[in-house]
């Protein structure tokens, strides 16, 4: 290739044809991930070293596909931070901490989970970055049995899971990857495969929404792996969910249509520990929400509309960004069904509801939802809303 433009988008249409995400190759080539996706992303030239490296690997990749060995599945190592950023100081002068320390931690943490469901991103991202970063302080200055030690990390763990969360309801997506990988780190420190798969399954919504959708599939299957079979069955389905939710912006539908089933076979099936505190909110509604996202991101409103009805019909209206969210997957789902009319009203609801601004969340769905409306520019109420809301 003689420009570096179309070895890009050769390079991009290679990876799409035979579904390898960018991390995949970066770990196959050893390459940084960071630098191979702003290659491929068109804002830095590649090396000569890298276009063979990449026409050698692609070259390769398509003869595993016609017959030979294929790749190993991804797991949660493959996701891990370099170095050891939970490491203990070399000595430790501090207080001993005992179980009640730690108890006393977690349930600060299910705290600022309880907060999230009615503050959001901008305005709770300060909070939880300083719990999160006193708790490594903690662990990392302070003597403590190895038992109460794998408790902390736990602490650190789901502290990291809702850091992550928050740091992405504020856009700030490197910051939110950068804090769920530090959690990883501290859920497989303290063996608990389903905290791991909570972390990862986290991150690859994350990805899903925001970026490589083939590699949040790869994530999210890790994470479900993770936890594994045994896992609690509330935490299993919110895992398949997640699954069907990557599949789904990867264009896999009926993979995506399998997760969900899963999910709700998950949910219902009894067997498993004790349910983790941060499965409070997995229900069997929450799972028919996603399951009505997943139908209208796949224009199949006839069966998404009457999904989210039901669950907007008795819905917390203090939780205010969840409302915003699912109103705006009716909005579209109802547009797809070519109810224009029904459509803006909803439309309005959600842009009241997400005029706050905490969220980027509710923002991002306000103007997606404002876009597919300009289809029925010729209908009175799109018109008057696009018109009060024309930089949406």
């Amino acid at each position: 290739m003689e420009k570096a433009g179309e070895f890009v988008s050769w390079t991009r249409e290679s990876l799409k044809n035979r579904r390898m995400s960018i991390r995949s190759v970066a770990r196959a080539l050893n390459y940084d991930h960071a630098y191979l996706s702003r290659v491929l992303a068109g804002k830095q030239p590649p090396s000569p070293q890298l276009v063979s490296a990449l026409g050698t690997l692609l070259g390769e990749s398509g003869q595993r596909q016609a017959g030979t060995a294929p790749a190993a599945p991804v797991s949660v190592e493959d996701f891990l931070p370099p170095g050891d950023p939970l490491a203990p100081l070399a000595v430790r002068h501090g207080r001993r901490i005992g179980t009640d320390t730690v108890a006393d931690w977690a349930q600060r943490v299910h705290a600022l989970r309880l907060a999230d469901d009615v503050v959001y991103g901008h305005d709770l991202i300060g909070p939880t970055l300083r719990e999160l970063k006193a708790a490594i302080k903690l662990y990392r200055e302070t003597t403590h049995t190895e038992a109460v030690g794998r408790e902390l990390l736990r602490v650190i763990g789901e502290l990291a899971q809702i850091s992550g969360w928050v740091a992405s309801d504020a856009a700030q997506y490197a910051e939110a990857e950068r804090i769920y990988r530090l959690g990883l780190a501290a859920s497989e420190m303290a063996g608990d495969g389903t905290l791991s798969g909570q972390l990862l399954g986290s991150l690859a919504y994350q990805v899903a929404n925001v970026g490589d959708a083939r590699e949040a599939v790869e994530m999210a299957l890790a994470a479900a792996s993770a936890a594994g079979p045994d896992a609690p069955p509330r935490a299993r389905a919110l895992f398949l969910d997640r699954v069907a939710w990557a599949h789904t912006k990867a264009g896999d539908a009926q993979p995506a249509m399998r997760a969900l089933a899963d999910a709700h076979s998950a949910l219902a099936d009894g067997r498993g520990a004790d349910e983790p505190t941060w499965t409070y909110w997995v229900s069997a509604e929450e799972l028919e929400v996603m399951d009505a996202r997943v139908y209208t991101e796949l224009q199949r409103p006839l069966r998404a509309v009457p999904l989210l009805r039901r669950a907007l019909d008795q819905y917390d209206t203090t939780h205010t960004r969840e409302l915003a969210l699912y109103l705006s997957w009716l909005a579209v789902a109802l547009a797809d069904a070519n109810e224009p009319e029904e459509a803006a009203a909803v439309a309005g609801r959600v842009i009241t509801l997400s005029s706050a601004g905490a969220s980027e969340r509710t923002a991002g769905r306000s103007s997606v939802v404002l876009r597919r409306l300009t289809e029925f520019q010729d209908v009175p109420e799109v018109a008057a809303l696009l018109a009060e809301h024309p930089a949406a």
